[in-house]
């Protein structure tokens, strides 16, 4: 299961990043993250951006309503998701 946080200006997300992948996909659910698979190589942060991209696409908010907030430079990630409630998100998290 994905948990969320709450955090004062959204929600936090684990995100379990998978760079260099076939092709831009939200997978599903990895060890309590969501696994986002992008096909940009991890290169001067290209691929948080495309994780970030993907990400809101697949939530159905705006790209700056996403943001990362922790893991940088490793596969583990935290991003902050803005404009959308709880409810919309949880029901997001529990169809993959």
């Amino acid at each position: 299961m994905i948990s969320i946080e709450p955090h004062g200006e959204g929600w936090l997300i684990p995100v379990r990043a998978v760079a260099g992948a076939r092709r831009n996909e939200v997978r599903g659910e990895h060890a309590g993250a969501l696994k986002v698979c992008v096909t940009q190589i991890a290169e001067r942060g290209k691929a948080n951006e495309a994780i970030r991209d993907e990400l809101a696409r697949w939530l159905g908010v705006r790209k700056s309503h996403v943001e990362l907030l922790d893991g940088m430079t490793s596969a583990h990630k935290k991003f902050l998701v803005r404009g959308i409630s709880a409810e919309e998100l949880r029901s997001l998290l529990a169809r993959v």
